[in-house]
């Protein structure tokens, strides 16, 4: 799989700032007008990790320090729907070398996305921005961008916040980000506060929705994945952060918890039928085995798994830990059906729903 890494400065700037195992930022601003980051931050500069197609159709991982910049590349990026949820969609742009800094500068409004925007979504970062300089060093990316950043209404701080957080840790090394503007670190959201100093990631949630358990201390944040819908144009998956029991049974509760339904007052479609429940659910080799009661299909004379309710179950369920496919099944019934009458034979993975949804 190819990889791309941050271009360095030359090494005459870096021995002129005694720094040549410091950050490595490129963009507009020199070295010698950023505030450095902390030397144990500034040990080592690593390269961004993704999972890419190759010839034969089948994923592999790799490390790299470029890309061939000839073509087009599938990126997925965290936009705004007109429910004002922060939602995934896989654009096709231009290939570049600079992979971080070019995912961000896809989610600046009036910038290259505008031609690129699905029907009814939106770009989230302030128009104007620029990004100045990304940095990843032990997981951690570091980005900086401009005072234009700041532009922005209080309400909209944590949709830029998921937004910028999801787009970039959908890349296998990249953990958590953290902020600087205009050369500056930054302990809070310069607009409404929200603290940042430790660094914002995938745990902090995405259209966070409120859960029913109370219990912080026994509890533990989950993403899962419910259909919506914008004025008739193609359903699309949204992912909702909630906190579950923790327990054993992880598996059965998260599943539980996406049967139960979306919180009231959303935009967001209730895929599952009503009396559907879970029974049991048994992971082995990284396929997670889910088994339903009959209510869990739909239609009088064929019974099917609705498109939404295969693509919730593996979307929600193949983002927790090792469970790399989901396998559906049904009590007293031999083969599940999807909605064109076909068997569902294989475990599907997030690959597969991604694909069907492209077609």
């Amino acid at each position: 799989m190819k990889t791309w890494g941050i271009k360095p400065l030359t090494i005459v700037a870096l021995l002129s700032m005694g720094m040549l195992t410091g950050c490595l930022f490129e963009g507009e601003q020199s070295l010698e007008e950023m505030d450095g980051p902390p030397e144990e931050e500034a040990a080592s500069t690593d390269t961004i990790t993704e999972e890419t197609e190759t010839e034969s159709g089948e994923g592999e991982e790799g490390e790299g320090t470029e890309e061939e910049t000839s073509g087009t590349v599938e990126r997925e990026l965290y936009l705004l729907d007109s429910n004002g949820m922060v939602v995934p969609q896989t654009l096709e742009i231009p290939a570049s070398e600079n992979v971080a800094g070019q995912s961000l500068e896809y989610l600046v409004k009036d910038g290259p996305v505008t031609e690129l925007l699905p029907s009814g979504f939106e770009a989230v970062l302030p128009a104007g921005t620029q990004i100045q300089g990304v940095n990843l060093v032990d997981g951690t990316m570091t980005v900086d961008v401009s005072k234009e950043f700041q532009e922005y209404e209080a309400e909209d701080e944590e949709e830029i916040l998921q937004a910028m957080t999801f787009t970039l840790t959908q890349f296998d090394n990249v953990e958590r980000i953290k902020l600087w503007i205009n050369g500056h670190e930054q302990k809070t959201m310069p607009v409404s506060g929200t603290p940042i100093s430790d660094g914002v990631s995938r745990s902090d949630g995405i259209n966070v929705q409120e859960s029913s358990t109370n219990d912080l201390v026994n509890s533990e944040p989950v993403t899962v994945y419910y259909p919506s819908q914008q004025d008739g144009e193609e359903v699309y998956q949204v992912p909702v952060t909630t906190r579950v029991a923790s327990g054993e049974d992880l598996y059965t509760t998260v599943v539980q918890t996406l049967l139960n339904g979306p919180a009231l007052g959303t935009s967001l479609m209730q895929p599952f039928n009503e009396g559907a429940e879970v029974s049991k659910a048994e992971m082995k080799d990284g396929v997670l085995s889910v088994t339903f009661n009959e209510a869990m299909l739909t239609g009088e004379e064929t019974k099917a798994l609705s498109n939404e309710a295969l693509s919730s179950l593996v979307m929600s369920l193949t983002g927790l830990p090792d469970v790399e496919s989901v396998e559906v099944m049904v009590e007293g019934v031999e083969d599940v059906l999807n909605e064109a009458g076909e068997p569902i034979s294989e475990p599907v993975t997030k690959s597969d729903i991604k694909e069907a949804e492209s077609l």
